[in-house]
């Protein structure tokens, strides 16, 4: 019984004791710094989202792709190791115009879709880019209600311009196999 009653002493003085400490925080200090963990009194929890913990520059996060940069090669779907890119092209009849770097683009991105849900944030997509439009950003708190708003469409044609293109696709085809064709 005297046991029982010397323990449930210990553990409500222990936690007296970080009750106390806890008047005062760590605030101030930056995680970065080399005696950070080193302090042992203070909260250390902060208060989000009015304040934030620095992010590193090497981090990876949310993945944004720029369009204009994008030739639509789908390496970046087939490096994926969880298939959440998915890429939809039309090829082009001619080129389409230059990226950034002086990358011909010959494709449409009919549909450039990346499921964030799925994304398991490993960064070979944006390894295997041969224009480095994919990239992953520094914003990490995309908490959604519904998994369908994980779901980020970057491709910017329209159902309409789609099928305009794969129409001029298919007549520029049956045009040059009619050509073929002998007499």
């Amino acid at each position: 019984m005297i046991h029982a009653f010397l323990t449930a002493i210990k553990g409500l003085s222990l936690t007296l004791k970080h009750l106390f400490a806890a008047s005062h925080t760590r605030e101030g200090l930056d995680i970065r710094s080399e005696d950070y963990f080193s302090g042992q009194q203070g909260v250390t929890t902060i208060q989000y989202p009015h304040q934030e913990l620095p992010i590193p520059e090497v981090a990876r996060y949310q993945l944004d792709v720029e369009m204009d940069d994008c030739i639509v090669c789908d390496l970046c779907a087939k490096a994926c190791p969880v298939d959440c890119i998915s890429i939809e092209s039309i090829k082009a009849t001619g080129t389409i115009g230059k990226t950034s770097d002086g990358s011909t683009k010959r494709l449409y991105a009919a549909k450039f879709d990346i499921d964030m849900a799925k994304c398991m944030y490993c960064g070979l997509c944006t390894v295997v880019c041969p224009t480095e439009c994919i990239t992953m950003t520094n914003q990490y708190d995309r908490s959604m209600p519904d998994l369908k708003g994980m779901l980020y469409q970057f491709a910017d044609m329209t159902d309409e311009e789609v099928a305009e293109k794969r129409k001029e696709l298919a007549e520029f085809q049956a045009g040059k196999q009619e050509g073929k064709q002998p007499l």
